[in-house]
């Protein structure tokens, strides 16, 4: 395992209290998705989509080892800290299910929609606390975030893909 470079000054820092406590908030937000996400695979209508959530549930689940071996690198006990605005994003993704009817285009689209406003928070979220990260000097963290983000940017990137594939074709057909 790499040894963890720090600047030795930013450990009892207020930013470096707040760079754990942010972790710990996006810890929760994974936390919860890993959970959120087999609903909105089983919600789907055409296979892709459902095949895309199920993928996505499974780098999520990664995504949680890695903010354990964050934790880890950085002295802490991985504890989560609700999050906010991950939990308005599933309600929001919920509601998506709630209101469109099953075996539609329509649903899909809304599916999509949900999803990637998570990938944006979620790309936004590791991006600064790979940024914050690399001020504190704890560069094997900078590149576990960093890996954690890049996937996060490719998972909203297929997302796009299915939508303008074909999904928002057919849902505006119906």
């Amino acid at each position: 395992m790499a040894t963890t470079k720090k600047t030795g000054k930013m450990e009892d820092s207020e930013f470096h209290e707040f760079f754990i406590d942010e972790l710990k908030d996006i810890y929760w937000a994974e936390k919860h998705l890993v959970k959120a996400l087999p609903k909105m695979q089983k919600a789907a209508t055409s296979p892709e989509l459902a095949a895309a959530f199920e993928k996505h549930t499974q780098e999520t689940q990664t995504h949680i080892d890695t903010l354990e071996q964050v934790f880890e690198l950085l002295g802490e006990k991985a504890a989560a800290k609700k999050c906010d605005a991950m939990a308005g994003l599933i309600e929001e993704a919920n509601g998506v299910i709630e209101d469109t009817e099953a075996g539609t285009m329509v649903r899909d689209a809304g599916l999509i929609l949900a999803a990637q406003k998570v990938e944006h928070y979620e790309i936004e979220t590791y991006g600064t606390l790979r940024v914050f990260a690399a001020h504190m000097g704890h560069t094997d963290v900078e590149e576990l975030l960093s890996q954690t983000l890049e996937n996060e940017k490719a998972t909203d990137v297929a997302l796009t893909e299915a939508a303008e594939g074909f999904i928002n074709e057919q849902a505006a057909a119906e």
